[in-house]
This record gives C-alpha cells, structure tokens and sequence, in this order.
C-alpha cells in the first residue's frame, strides 16, 4: 500500500515535471517565433527603408540636374539677351541709316536731273564731234532716270560716267567715218578731233576737207595744201601711222577777235 502511494506520488511528480517541461518548451517555441517575426518585420523595414534612400537619392539627383539645367538655362537666356539687344541696337542704327538714305535721294533725284540737263546743254553747244553718241547718251540717262528697276546709286553711277567720258574728250584724239551735209549734200567723210581743239572733215578721196568753227557753227573749207596734213592726221588717230607733227587750222582767241 505504501509503495502503491509512493509509486503514485512519483508518477505524478514525474507527470508534472514533465507538463512543465512542455509548457516551458511552447513559451520557447513562441519566444522564437517572435523573435523570428520580428526578424521578418525588420527586413522588411529595412527594404523600405532602403527603397526609400534610393528614391531619395534619386530625387536628389534629380533636383541637382534641374538646378543644374536651370542656371545654364538662366546664362543662355543673358546671352540671348545680350543678342537681343544689340540687333535692336543694329535694327535702329540700319533704319536711321535707311531715314538718310531716303532723304539722300530727295536730294539726289533733283541734282541728277539738274547735271543731265546740264550736260544735255553743254552736248548741245560744244563742238559737234561723235554728236551722235554723246547725244544718245544723254537721251538713255532720260530714259534711265524714268525707270523704277534700276536703283538711285546705279542712276548715279552712270550720269558721272556719262561726265567722266565728257571729260576724257577733252584729251582725246579719234578718228571715225560719217557723213556730213555740205551745200546740200551729204558726202561720206573721215572726222577728226583732238580734244576739243581741233575738229575736221576730209572727204574719203582726200580732195576735200573742212573745219569746224564752233563759235559761227559751220564748217570752214581748208585749203588744198592742208589735204595732206589732214589726212596723217587721221591716220594717226587711227594708229594707221607713227605719231608726228602735223600742222592743222586752230582758232585762237586773237583770230577770233
């Protein structure tokens, strides 16, 4: 009977130390799996933590590109305005230029239909040699002066052309074939002109020559004894001959009086 009690009572000792080891391994066993989760809780904290930092740097990144982009942005728009402002400069300086120009040619317009009619006079009066071109030119500065295709500075341009060839006359000597009306008649003839000094006619069979008097305005006949001179003369002009002294008429001021 005692060992029956006795027996019991170990079992039962036993019985419970064994429930309490059980209960004790379940605490463990929650105590790990708690620890585990928080584990699995702190990765994944991590993670987003670390996502995060990423994202940050990336907007970092980001922002510093944009202020980056932003103060090039900002140099380029000074420099564009600099450019900006000296074409407006430019423009203004171009459309005072223009103002002048257009009040040159209010100028301009009437002093060059003075100088062609100047020169229509001076044509008109001087001695009469090459008459044809020199009158025919003063007609295509007319015609020119009329005709809106062609610029104020081209019409310019040729009315002192015009007076420049005038002027180169004066030291020029030529020789040309043409007709002349003589009594009625017209008789093809060789001209010859030095400068403005002398101016004659010599019938091509060289029995015949002429002078020109350009204060009565007619032709003089010259002696037979200067059909000679008059005819080197010409050949001169037209390099047929070596440059010589020839002896041909000239008015002066004492015979003219």
């Amino acid at each position: 009977m005692k060992r029956t009690k006795l027996a019991s009572a170990v079992f039962g000792a036993i019985a419970l130390s064994v429930s309490g080891m059980s209960v004790a391994a379940d605490k463990l066993t929650d105590i790990q799996n708690a620890d585990k989760q928080i584990q699995q809780d702190s990765a994944k904290s991590q993670q987003k933590v670390n996502k995060l930092y990423d994202q940050a740097q990336d907007m970092l990144f980001e922002y510093r590109l944009v202020v980056d982009e932003t103060e090039t942005l900002k140099h380029y728009n000074d420099y564009v305005a600099t450019l900006v402002a000296d074409q407006q400069a430019r423009i203004a300086s171009l459309q005072d230029q223009i103002n002048g120009i257009e009040r040159t040619k209010q100028g301009v317009v009437p002093l060059m239909t003075s100088m062609i009619n100047s020169l229509e006079q001076f044509v008109a009066l001087d001695v009469p040699f090459e008459i044809e071109e020199r009158t025919a030119r003063v007609e295509r500065l007319k015609e020119v002066m009329g005709d809106s295709d062609v610029s104020t500075s081209e019409k310019y341009r040729l009315v002192l052309d015009a007076y420049q060839i005038e002027n180169e006359y004066g030291n020029k000597m030529n020789a040309y074939e043409g007709t002349l009306a003589i009594d009625g008649k017209e008789k093809v003839v060789d001209f010859f002109h030095l400068g403005r000094v002398v101016f004659l006619a010599q019938s091509v069979d060289q029995k015949q020559a002429w002078v020109w008097d350009n204060e009565d305005r007619t032709w003089n006949a010259m002696p037979e004894d200067s059909m000679r001179n008059a005819s080197s003369a010409i050949k001169m002009a037209r390099r047929q001959a070596a440059p010589d002294l020839f002896r041909v008429p000239v008015k002066t001021a004492e015979s003219a009086e």
